[in-house]
């Protein structure tokens, strides 16, 4: 038993000895706010990544702020998955809902395939693409409604 332990415990070093090289195409956003407005300048996108877990996740926290209104908050975890063998987040916000999805790189920047928000009972499949700029990254988002992929956002948010 005590071989196995050491087996295990060496082997879990051994995996965490460096980031893993498929978070990389996300290092750009580390140590950084990202700032847009919603159409019509009276909401604000803003999203604040950190390294975490030295180095083996990166935390996003995302905060939509709107005169009058308390602010909507949430936080996504990114890791590599060993098992799948990609890069895979855990969202979680202040009204209850929840998703968890994979991501992409791709040419032009990262893609967030489809995945499913859950609040309670609803359940909207949604997905994203962020294209890459020098300063920023657009941010592009649509949801599954009526049987038929729909825009819900499109923003620019610039490094703060």
């Amino acid at each position: 038993m005590r071989p196995m332990l050491a087996l295990l415990l060496l082997s879990s070093t051994v995996a965490q000895a460096a980031p893993a090289e498929a978070l990389k195409p996300m290092a750009f956003l580390a140590g950084h706010c990202w700032k847009g407005e919603f159409p019509g300048g009276q909401q604000t996108d803003e999203h604040c990544f950190q390294w975490t877990l030295d180095g083996h996740a990166l935390r996003d926290v995302h905060t939509v702020r709107a005169p009058g209104k308390p602010d909507y908050v949430g936080e996504t975890l990114y890791y590599y998955d060993s098992a799948a063998q990609q890069v895979a987040y855990l969202y979680l916000e202040n009204s209850g809902g929840y998703s968890h999805g994979t991501m992409k790189p791709t040419t032009t920047g990262l893609e967030f395939p489809e995945a499913r928000y859950i609040n309670g009972s609803m359940v909207l499949p949604y997905r994203s693409q962020w294209t890459i700029g020098t300063d920023s990254y657009e941010a592009f988002s649509e949801m599954y409604i009526k049987d038929k992929w729909t825009t819900q956002l499109r923003m620019v948010l610039k490094k703060q």
